[in-house]
């Protein structure tokens, strides 16, 4: 499934068509007794209905629109056609919008003004105002209409790339600014009606609505992926507006969409920006608190591996040298099932809830290691802005060949490694080994070579999957396998 973010989108510009024009003479009214009101001109609220006339009246006005300027250089006649340039002079299409010529000598670089849209909302009475922070990237002047249309400047006081939040500050506002109330995202049902209030292509205060249609979607958009997904119409423009629930509270920031599909949108859940929010408005930045390790999820076959009852957890791929997990006794193989007192139900649950302590914070950790069932304490490091990269394999297949065919794989010795050199199609392996990929343990035994890797499947208990550690490039993970009978 492809997923966009909802960039900002250009200004839009409607041209309203004149009425049209008759030249025969109207009709004068026919006679009669007067028109009788058509019925339910004005019609109540039928009982069970959600009275969502009202529930916008009262919080549209803290809804905003933003409009963002970029400056962008270009070089003399890089709009493509030389010719278009000498008809219009004045206006131009960038890669993302309009853009107007500023500056610049003949011959030499043009810098271009750049427009953008996106929305947000007001949060409280000194101006602060919640958006994207990917509406306001790079933005060299930031502009805020209120749903009243009074206009302010506005400054990034604060951003969180990784959640994809950011905080303005309106100058020069009053302090008698409308603000939303923020509400819960973790009560929030799926099957309840929400309301989306926002500036899609240019259209301000446009209001959208939908259900909940699902909670807790992960769709790759980095390390704390958990996404509302609601079927209340949102596009590009929207990004960075308010979801309300039928109580007029704030329950998500609308983020994303499905662009190959209709009616699926994806909010950032509100409890997660109400984390970081206080930190954005007094330092700007957001301090998470880092376990130190690699993970991946648990499958039922894993779980049937390290004696679970049930996928579950987050399973320790790898443990940074001196980190803070080292540091506590954890190690590659143990699966992390709790932090506090509170269930890790899946892997990509761990680090958000890791994230929302600060660092040199001591939590305790709940791990199952060979089947049993111990707590450590961690004391947190810092969580480090630069991301890890998954590198393919470029390992090559060693000179020899035995098969294991239990496993439904041809494995070689390779200067002490045990490396796959093929894969049965349709064996007990395929789709989860690849050629290159370098056999390390076996049940959290290490492996000598080819020999030893075989003797170990054998030795393994008949009533569980084989778990292997395997590294494939740079990275290192568990996988389990149903031996062939």
């Amino acid at each position: 499934m492809t997923l966009r973010k909802l960039l900002p989108v250009p200004s839009l510009l409607l041209a309203l068509a004149s009425g049209c024009q008759h030249s025969a003479a109207a009709s004068p009214p026919a006679e009669g007794p007067p028109a009788t009101p058509a019925p339910f001109a004005s019609p109540p609220v039928l009982p069970g209905t959600p009275d969502v006339a009202t529930l916008v009246a009262r919080v549209r006005p803290s809804v905003v629109n933003i409009t963002t300027v970029h400056e962008v250089k270009m070089a003399h006649h890089e709009f493509g056609v030389p010719d278009l340039e000498d008809i219009f002079p004045f206006f131009r299409q960038g890669p993302q919008g309009p853009m107007r010529r500023h500056g610049g000598d003949e011959g030499g670089d043009q810098v271009m003004k750049q427009q953008a849209l996106g929305s947000g909302f007001i949060v409280d009475a000194q101006g602060h105002v919640v958006t994207n922070a990917h509406v306001v990237d790079d933005a060299d002047v930031v502009k805020v209409k209120l749903a009243d249309d009074r206009e302010f400047q506005a400054k990034v006081v604060g951003k969180d790339d990784r959640l994809d939040v950011a905080v303005l500050q309106l100058q020069g506002a009053p302090r008698d600014l409308p603000v939303a109330s923020l509400g819960s995202s973790d009560a929030l049902r799926v099957g309840e009606y929400v309301v989306a209030i926002g500036n899609p292509f240019g259209l301000g205060n446009t209001v959208t609505m939908g259900i909940v249609s699902a909670k807790g979607r992960t769709i790759g958009a980095g390390p704390y992926d958990d996404f509302i997904q609601t079927d209340a119409s949102i596009n590009p423009g929207n990004s960075g507006g308010p979801l309300f629930d039928l109580r007029g509270q704030v329950v998500g920031i609308d983020t994303a969409i499905n662009p190959q599909g209709k009616g699926i949108g994806f909010a950032i859940p509100i409890d997660a920006a109400k984390d970081v929010l206080p930190q954005l408005i007094a330092s700007g930045h957001v301090s998470r608190g880092r376990l130190g390790v690699v993970i991946q999820g648990m499958d039922q076959d894993l779980a049937k591996a390290f004696g679970m009852d049930r996928p579950r957890g987050a399973l320790v791929e790898q443990v940074e040298p001196g980190g803070p997990a080292e540091k506590a006794g954890i190690v590659a193989g143990d699966v992390i099932v709790s932090l506090d007192g509170r269930e890790v139900p899946r892997s990509e649950e761990l680090p958000r809830m890791v994230a929302r302590h600060s660092p040199n914070v001591r939590v305790r950790v709940g791990i199952v290691r060979a089947g049993q069932h111990k707590e450590v304490d961690v004391t947190l490091a810092a969580l480090k802005d630069e991301g890890q990269t998954r590198v393919g394999s470029d390992e090559t297949p060693g000179p020899s060949g035995e098969k294991s065919s239990a496993l439904g794989i041809g494995v070689g010795d390779d200067d002490g490694r045990v490396v796959v050199q093929r894969v049965a199609p349709e064996g007990p392996s395929d789709g989860k080994l690849l050629p290159g990929d370098v056999i390390e343990q076996v049940n959290q035994q290490p492996v000598t070579g080819a020999a030893d890797l075989a003797a170990k499947v054998h030795a393994a208990s008949a009533d569980r999957p084989v778990l292997l550690r395997v590294k494939r490039g740079d990275q290192s993970r568990y996988v389990a396998i149903e031996r062939r009978k």
